[in-house]
Order: structure tokens, then C-alpha cells, then sequence
């Protein structure tokens, strides 16, 4: 069975949404001074997780707080 004949075999009509799409990750690119990477880099070390993920979850961490961004320039 080729092509749309393997269709007629499925029938998605009972299917649901995948309720976690939403958390799905995106990819993005980001510049970062060197020194923050190795921040979270070392930060990541201590606690046994890949430096991304731990930079995500500082980032989620700060959306659902909905922190304010405090800038003290000097």
C-alpha cells in the first residue's frame, strides 16, 4: 500500500491535541557576554544540568514572576 491508500487505514477522528504544545521549546539565537555563559555554565556544573536548561528556567522563573527589569548603571 502506497501513497493515499495507507491513509484509509487511520482514522484520527477521535485524536486530541497534544496538551503540552504549548510547552514545547523554540529555538532561538541569542548573543550573551562570555562571562554570563560562564556564569551559567559553572552555576549548571554544581547542579548536574546542561547550561541551557537552567538558563531557561532562570528566564521562566522570571516571566511567571513577571520581574521587572531594574537596570543600575554605573
Amino acid at each position: 500500500m502506497k501513497g493515499a491508500d495507507m491513509r484509509d487505514h487511520y482514522d484520527f477522528s477521535d485524536s486530541v491535541k497534544n496538551p503540552y504544545a504549548k510547552r514545547l521549546k523554540k529555538q532561538v539565537t541569542i548573543r550573551l557576554d562570555e562571562d554570563t555563559i560562564e556564569y551559567f555554565k559553572l552555576l549548571a556544573e554544581k547542579n548536574d544540568m546542561p547550561y541551557q536548561s537552567l538558563i531557561n528556567l532562570y528566564l521562566r522563573d522570571c516571566a511567571q514572576a513577571q520581574k521587572d527589569l531594574k537596570i543600575d548603571w554605573q
